[in-house]
């Protein structure tokens, strides 16, 4: 058990050094040489490395915002947190071992599942598997499951997500990427194709789409259509404001020695190096998982196709993607105020969620609606990603996870199909 425990927990965890594996194996099948397997596995965890650490400056960035966001407009609610439930889940009720069991059960669902269905696709985002492995846990502990039913029941209900969320966003991510070498892994894909459904019905008909991407601006603002000028058109403004909001006393205990106004203005600017350096890691990430992938497609699982977390896309749309997270913050602050009215908590906007669940579901907004659709259905997006957290919090209450929630849709959708029907007919029997 403890050979097992430090895979789990050590290797399996490790997205990078995962992808990687995987990708010498699909270069060991395709009978490269040592070389070109060497050298592609190491590119592999270089491209996702770098990927992730552009994520890790947008985090630090959004989190900063976060502070003064809530200071300055002076909001009280619960901030909806996986990372904590999963914390408490390990170290109060004891369920570590279990969630890391659980982590691997849903892998080796996936490829099962994937080798005998016509859903060929293995789910590669290991974060998100975690947070799957942890919501299935926790609901099926409080079902009354134990031991290998609970780590049984909850990998195959996560490996079913594992391989039906790629497949559900599959005809979407091909009209995005132009392509069918990758597919979504992110467990958000019930919001992503929400969006595109309510894009279609409001968005623009026929000739009159215009995607976001096809925006012509006057001569004095060509330098918009360059991806990173934009981005900081729109945050530094952002973040200046929201920190004039905060006032000088409070954002002066984030900023050091630097003037709270000048850092508010370098936070944006770090966000969006944090944007440049996760877009160069996905194309390199690209350049070499998908051509290493094919071994895998040719003999453990034939015409397999990687799901990849939500960042890949945004090469494809980058305007969209700036659309999708402004719009989906304004609907999350909409549903804020809206949903208290009808006895449900305040659920507090999540700046990561707004920008990489977000964007993405600009993405989608924006091929199946055009600008208009992008920005209406990016609204009701942020409405929809709030309630669904906003209803699990009284089965998170009564389960002694007090003004607790959890973000991520499908992983929302996992957990209230065990409150509503899984459980109870597991305790029916």
């Amino acid at each position: 058990m403890g050979v097992v425990n430090f895979i789990i927990e050590n290797i399996l965890t490790q997205a990078s050094v995962t992808i990687a594996l995987i990708a010498m194996l699909g270069l060991i099948l395709q009978k490269k040489s040592t070389g070109q397997v060497i050298s592609g596995s190491l590119k592999t965890m270089l491209g996702f490395m770098v990927l992730s650490a552009g994520s890790s400056i947008i985090v630090g960035s959004l989190i900063y915002f976060g502070h003064i966001f809530t200071e300055g407009f002076h909001m009280q609610g619960i901030i909806p947190s996986i990372e904590a439930i999963n914390g408490q889940a390990m170290n109060e009720l004891g369920l570590g071992r279990d969630i890391a069991l659980t982590f691997l059960a849903i892998f080796v669902f996936n490829i099962i599942i994937a080798r005998f269905t016509k859903w060929k696709y293995i789910f590669l985002t290991g974060q998100a598997i975690l947070w799957m492995a942890t919501m299935t846990t926790v609901f099926g502990y409080f079902a009354g499951l134990r031991g290998l039913a609970l780590i049984l029941v909850g990998g195959f209900i996560g490996g079913v997500f594992a391989v039906a969320m790629p497949a559900i966003a599959q005809p979407f991510v091909r009209k995005i990427t132009g392509m069918d070498d990758i597919a979504l892994g992110h467990f958000c894909t019930v919001g992503y194709v929400f969006e595109a459904g309510v894009a279609k019905l409001v968005g623009g008909k026929g000739d009159k789409k215009k995607s976001v991407e096809d925006l012509k601006l006057p001569a004095q603002f060509e330098f918009l259509q360059d991806t990173y000028l934009s981005l900081m058109v729109v945050m530094t403004p952002l973040y200046i404001i929201t920190a004039a909001f905060a006032g000088e006393k409070f954002a002066s205990t984030l900023s050091g020695d630097t003037h709270y106004l000048m850092f508010a203005f370098l936070q944006s600017i770090q966000f969006v190096v944090g944007v440049y350096v996760l877009l160069a890691g996905v194309r390199l990430l690209l350049g070499e998982i998908v051509p290493a992938f094919r071994g895998i497609a040719m003999r453990l699982v034939p015409n397999a196709k990687p799901a990849l977390d939500c960042p890949v896309l945004f090469p494809f749309s980058p305007n969209a993607v700036i659309v999708g997270f402004i719009t989906t913050t304004i609907g999350s602050i909409i549903a804020m105020f809206v949903l208290p009215v009808f006895g449900l908590a305040m659920i507090l906007p999540g700046m990561l969620t707004a920008f990489f669940a977000g964007g993405t579901a600009g993405i989608f907004g924006n091929l199946t609606g055009g600008i208009r659709g992008a920005i209406i259905g990016g609204i009701v997006h942020g409405f929809f990603i709030t309630l669904l957290p906003a209803l699990l919090v009284t089965t998170f209450n009564s389960m002694g996870f007090v003004n607790a929630t959890a973000t991520d849709v499908d992983t929302v959708t996992a957990a209230l199909l065990y409150a509503w029907l899984i459980g109870p007919l597991l305790k029916a029997f």
